[in-house]
């Protein structure tokens, strides 16, 4: 897991994020999960017509260009150094921005005894604005909207478990980040800085969350 964010959780009732956020439309409920992976649909907030809306994506951004979507598996983050450069991200940094929802996220430590995942999230557990790209494919007859998350150098509390962290948006920067009209990557690039270390909070978990197919309470609890 090199420059990845991997995994993470939204367990925040819609009505609470439809209010932090302020979605104008959105689906009725989300599914409540513990341990969100690639490929699977995910809760987004796009910003059209001067309204933010809820879309459930597909994690693992597909290239206008590609001419297989199964390649969105392996574009699932992207640097934030160089997202506005890259073939794979450029349009979208410019054009098609999103705020990607959780309420926290795992990461892997390195140990003599293989990898140890811990868990990070606000200290008061809210949910945050993951900072997102979007992109529409379309291509054999099937249109996917699919998006990819951004991550940056880690925090102090981060860096003692991996090196890079996903980027969190603070509230103020949502406005900006998610207006179609600015494209200039500068004043972009500078919202993309690791999170306050000294309002989140880090744990160990149980290893069960290496399988995706483990989605339930248990993955979020401190490790024996």
């Amino acid at each position: 897991m090199s420059i990845m964010c991997g995994r993470y959780t939204l367990r925040t009732p819609i009505d609470s994020l439809v209010e932090r956020f302020e979605i104008e439309e959105y689906p009725s409920s989300i599914t409540p999960s513990f341990n969100i992976a690639p490929t699977q649909e995910v809760a987004a907030v796009l910003s059209e017509d001067d309204e933010r809306h809820l879309e459930m994506l597909r994690w693992g951004l597909i290239p206008l260009w590609a001419d297989d979507s199964g390649i969105g598996s392996r574009m699932i983050n992207a640097r934030s150094e160089t997202a506005a450069e890259k073939p794979s991200f450029r349009k979208a940094f410019k054009e098609r921005r999103c705020l990607i929802l959780a309420d926290g996220f795992y990461e892997w430590q390195k140990t003599g005894n293989g990898k140890q995942p811990y868990y990070i999230r606000m200290e008061d557990e809210s949910p945050f604005a993951l900072a997102g790209l979007w992109e529409v494919w379309d291509k054999y007859g099937e249109e996917i909207r699919s998006c990819t998350i951004l991550t940056t150098a880690a925090n102090d509390l981060v860096g003692e478990i991996h090196h890079r962290m996903p980027v969190i948006l603070p509230p103020e920067n949502y406005d900006v980040w998610l207006d179609p009209d600015m494209r200039e990557a500068e004043p972009l690039r500078d919202l993309l800085r690791p999170y306050r270390d000294e309002v989140m909070e880090a744990y160990s978990v149980s290893r069960k969350v290496n399988k995706p197919s483990n989605d339930e309470p248990s993955c979020i609890e401190p490790a024996a």
